[in-house]
Order: C-alpha cells, then structure tokens, then sequence
C-alpha cells in the first residue's frame, strides 16, 4: 500500500469512526435519514467557518500580523473591518461570534443552542442578499432544522443532542479540508448511505453515484483533452460527479466552470455545499433546480464539452402526454419522444442536445434501455445511423448503495472519425466488499486503456461496424457483441469414463468384501 493510500485508509477510517459515534449519542431520536442532514449539514457549516478564518488570516499574516486570529476579534471589529469586500470574493460573510469553533466551543453551556444555531445559519444566507452570490447561497442550511422536533421534544434535548453532533464534528481530525487525501464530504455522505441502506434505495440511492464510478465518467469524458469548456450534469444530486472532474483533473484547465441541475431539494442544497467545500467558488458553478426533462434551466450555457450523469433509472414522465415535447428542439431529432413509462432516452436526448461538436458525454444507464422495442428502438437507431454513440461498458454488479443491478455507461461524441461502436465487457472488474462492489484503479485502468486503444480483446472488447449493429436490430447490450468466456471446466469424456470404470470396479470390489464380511457372521452366529 502506498503512502498516499495509507493516508486516506486512516483518514477514511477516523471519519467513519467518528460518525458512528456521534450516531450511537442520537440514535433513537433521529432517524437514519434525517440524521444525515445534521451530519452534512454540521460538516459544512464547520468547514465554511473554517475557510474564511483561513481567508482572513492569511491575508492579515502576509501583511505582517502574524499573531492574528479573525475568531478572536470582536463581531464589532469584524463588521467594520473585515465585512466589506467579502461577499463579493467568498460569497458569504460569518462573523466571529457565528464561527462553528467558537459556538461548539460554548455548546454545553448554551441554553439558547438550537435558536443561536437557526439564526447563524439564516446570517451566513442573509450575508449574501443583494449580492451576485445570493442564488448560490440561499436556502443552503434549509435542511438542517435545529428547531425540529426530530431531535426531541424539549429545547433541552435538542440542545444535547446538537451539543453531540457539533463536538463529534469538532473532534474529526481533517488538518483542513483542502489537504485532505479523501473527499471528506463525499465519503461521509457515502458512509451515511451505506448504513442506512433500507432508506437509501427510497431516498438518495438513485442520486448518488458511488466515487469510484465517477471517477470512471470523469476519465472516460476527459481522455485524450488538455482542456474542456466546462462540465454539466443534467440530474446532479449531490454533485459528486461533476466534482470529479475537478478532482481528477486538477492540471487540465475546465475554463467556464461547473453547471448542474437537480429536481431534489435536499440534494440540490448537497449539490451547493459540496461546490463550496471543494474550493469552487460561488462565481464559478451554476446549481439550479428544477425539473431538467420539462424545464431546462442551463440553456443559454450550452453546449458543454463535458457532460457526466447518472440520471433515475426507468421513471415515468409525461412524454407523448404533452403533445407539444415532440417540438422540442431536444426531442424531435429522433423522431420519437421516450416512452412514458421509461424516461431513460429523455435524458440522453436532452445531454446529446447540450453536448458541444467537440465535446463527449458518460452516462450511467439501466441495461433495459440498450434492447427494449418500441420508441426505445427508434431512439438507438437515430443516435447509431447519425453515428452519436462512442461506446457502451457493462459495469459490474452491486456497485449502487440501494440496488444490486449490474448497470452500463453510455459514451456519446459529435466528432467521431469511424463509423463504428466498442463495446466493453468490464462486469468482471471489481473488488469485493462488505457492502458494495468497488472500482478499483486498475479496474478503471483496464477499461481506459481498452476505450483508447480500439481494439478487440477476447471476452472483453469488440469493436462493431455500424452495419453489424443495424443486423441486430439495433440492439446495444454488450453481451450481443462481446462473447462470455466459458468458465466450466472442460472435461475429457475418456479420462471420465476410465475414472466411471475405475469407480465401478472398486464399487465391486467393496460389495465383494462386505458380502465376505456377512457371510463369516453368518457362519459364527
């Protein structure tokens, strides 16, 4: 194991342990699901009021003041001096007083935790009223209810339990976030889902893409660029994918920043939160919410060069049922709208449609979609005659928290230069663990490497002419190109029959003896 996985294993392993902890002191009182917003919502507040201490002092250290520390100076010092200016570079303003290391540091003896706590959080989104930051910021804390009666019936026993999740989070030793070997909010958020998994399939597993698998996206839409225009995800959740692409891509250029849309309040709040704890600044990202199928909210920025998502799975939608979507720009190319039952195609549709001439799309996918009749088929065929799909890669199974389907990726570009789709059998590349198979990096590695090279590789990789794909009835699953390798033992039919004989033979001889046997008792009796 090397240094740097050594690190994250331990810093992975702390965080884990500390967020059971601290739900062994509330369990019983908050549900599992609603528990994650406290968790979430206090890793975030602790962060941002870690940022722009760190912002502050900084600036006051290289000017000479190395002593200063912005979370000991008065509200009033803060006000006049530090306030102007800010919201326009961080996007929020929190007053010393407000910062979480100063408010966990009085917890305890705080009778009044819960509202002090309510009005902070509605400060830090005030902060931002009247300036550019303010759709970026509002509403962020909406989730996190200090005053609910989920952490009890009294002030006293909310105090307490707030009390616990604060100092459990203070306790989690992160140096600071931005040094971190691990993405602390996406493994925390993974670790939540993961432990509560009954909740997760109804609630988030259909938004949350595991960090292995958007790492794959991330990847596969980057290969071979030096730069993209920017990156979109249609069905954002908590952001995780497109966060990917910064993560992974640190030393390629993404110009104009990160654009989502999510129709899920909770997690277009995650989505936000999780844009500002990786350093992404306010003027830099565009979460929206909405319903992207029938209200697009991002299209004055396409198109997109990079475009990753893990739309629902199979959900109904209006489709035909509203007459005029056959109109929409969208839509009508393909002649066929979706069908109401399976909005699968909507989605792609509408990322081919915001997919730049240049650009490449990785979409997770039910494997249904790639041999279902009907409109489904009218829809693969435009996109394989028009020569839109790149490639389509069997994942393994059990990689989603809430189900166990063995899902696919969908590659889609504008610029190919062969008339021809690869197809990638990957259902083998994983590591087993306790709750999910995983992506490995040698896993991703190996289906990188094949969706460079071209090539055909035996029970793994066929790279098809369009003209063998229309044979087929246009079907796209990977199992009608890629061919199984027989893993039964072959079995020599003389050898087998020679160890029959072999086995008889002894059989007799047994019967022999033990008829030996009987009769000598016999005798003696």
């Amino acid at each position: 194991m090397s240094d740097i996985e050594n690190r994250e294993s331990k810093q992975r392993a702390e965080l884990h342990r500390k967020i059971w902890a601290i739900a062994d002191d509330v369990r019983g009182a908050v549900d599992g699901w609603d528990f994650k917003q406290y968790i979430l919502g206090n890793l975030f507040y602790r962060f941002i009021s870690e940022n722009i201490t760190e912002f502050f002092n900084k600036a006051e250290h290289e000017a000479g003041d190395t002593a200063f520390d912005y979370a000991k100076i008065s509200d009033e010092e803060a006000d006049r001096d530090f306030r102007p200016g800010t919201v326009e570079d961080k996007g929020f303003f929190i007053l010393p007083s407000q910062l979480f290391e100063n408010v966990v540091a009085n917890a305890g003896n705080n009778e009044n935790l819960n509202t002090d706590l309510a009005n902070i959080f509605n400060a830090i989104e005030g902060s931002a009223i009247g300036f550019l930051s303010e759709e970026a910021i509002k509403g962020l804390f909406k989730d996190l209810d200090t005053t609910s009666d989920r952490l009890g019936a009294t002030v006293v026993e909310k105090n307490k339990r707030l009390c616990d999740i604060l100092k459990g989070i203070a306790e989690i030793d992160f140096n600071d976030f931005q040094s971190n070997d691990i993405d602390a909010f996406g493994d925390a958020y993974e670790y939540l889902i993961s432990n509560y998994a009954s909740n997760a399939g109804k609630s988030g597993g259909e938004f949350f893409t595991p960090q292995t698998v958007s790492k794959l996206l991330a990847r596969l839409v980057m290969d071979g660029k030096t730069s993209i225009n920017k990156v979109y995800d249609p069905t954002c959740g908590s952001g995780s994918l497109i966060l990917q692409m910064k993560k992974q891509f640190e030393e390629h250029i993404i110009e104009e920043g990160f654009f989502g849309q999510e129709i899920n309040m909770t997690n277009f709040n995650l989505a936000r939160m999780n844009m500002f704890l990786h350093n992404v600044n306010y003027n830099n990202f565009s979460i929206k919410r909405g319903d992207t199928l029938l209200n697009p909210l991002h299209n004055d920025e396409k198109p997109f060069d990079a475009i990753v998502s893990n739309p629902p799975y199979s959900i109904k939608w209006v489709g035909d049922g509203d007459p005029t979507l056959i109109n929409d720009e969208r839509f009508a190319p393909a002649g066929k709208l979706a069908p109401k039952s399976y909005a699968d195609y909507a989605f792609i549709m509408h990322s081919l449609s915001y997919l730049s001439s240049k650009g490449r799309a990785a979409i997770v996918c039910f494997p249904g979609i790639f041999y279902r009749k009907g409109a489904e088929k009218t829809i693969r065929q435009y996109l394989v005659d028009n020569n839109f799909i790149d490639c389509v890669i069997q994942l393994p199974e059990n990689l989603f928290f809430g189900t166990s389907i063995a899902t696919c990726v969908l590659v889609m570009a504008k610029n190919k230069t062969e008339n021809k789709v690869l197809f990638i059998d990957a259902s083998k590349e994983f590591k087993k663990e306790t709750n999910n198979n995983v992506l490995e990096e040698k896993n991703i590695e190996s289906i990188l490497n094949t969706f460079r090279e071209r090539k055909d590789k035996e029970y793994f990789a066929k790279y098809v002419d369009k003209k063998y794909i229309e044979d087929n009835d246009y079907n796209l699953s990977v199992s009608t190109y890629v061919e199984k390798e027989d893993t039964r033992e072959v079995i020599d039919i003389k050898v087998l029959n020679e160890e029959i004989a072999k086995t008889v033979k002894k059989i007799d001889e047994l019967r022999a003896a033990i008829d030996v046997i009987v009769k000598e008792l016999e005798d003696g009796e």
